[in-house]
């Protein structure tokens, strides 16, 4: 598929959802060569972003939801990180239960030495796209996610 010009959504087989699965595991992989020789991994990349991006001081609960994972993924993820002390876990002063992430000084300095590394990934996966295409790209996956969201969410009218 070199020349998408004339392929249409309905030709991706076996569908649309497939081929943007296909793509997204792709990047992921080339993401997570990259990385490897940093000792890291896409995984603990996409944890320290959100974490950076949501506001440090956020509950694993909220972490999860943002990434869309499952609490035993993100535990998993967090232990390493923290046994790596790029993240540190606090008592939440508003529920003993919870915690709260924050990036360590390490991990601020890890996380941008990563960034630094896919750039040049992302170059390469978004070669030959033109910014308005890029944009238009952002608001149809954010509309194709906000739509997925609507359908999973539970109808509150019935309660």
């Amino acid at each position: 598929m070199n020349n998408p010009n004339n392929i249409s959504h309905k030709d991706l087989q076996p569908s649309l959802g497939a081929a943007m699965g296909r793509a997204q595991r792709l990047w992921r992989e080339a993401i997570n060569r990259a990385l490897e020789p940093e000792g890291s991994n896409e995984s603990r990349l996409q944890v320290m972003l959100t974490l950076k991006n949501q506001g440090e001081g956020c509950s694993q609960k909220v972490l999860a939801q943002r990434l869309c994972i499952e609490m035993p993924s993100l535990t998993r993820t967090l232990n390493q990180l923290q046994a790596q002390a790029l993240v540190e876990r606090h008592a939440d002063p508003n529920d003993g239960r919870a915690h709260t992430l924050w990036l360590t000084p390490k991990g601020h300095r890890e996380l941008k030495k990563l960034e630094q590394s896919i750039n040049l990934v992302r170059q390469q996966i978004l070669k030959g796209l033109t910014d308005a295409q890029l944009d238009a790209l952002a608001s149809i996956i954010l509309h194709i996610e906000g739509n997925a969201r609507d359908l999973l969410q539970p109808d509150r009218n019935t309660q």
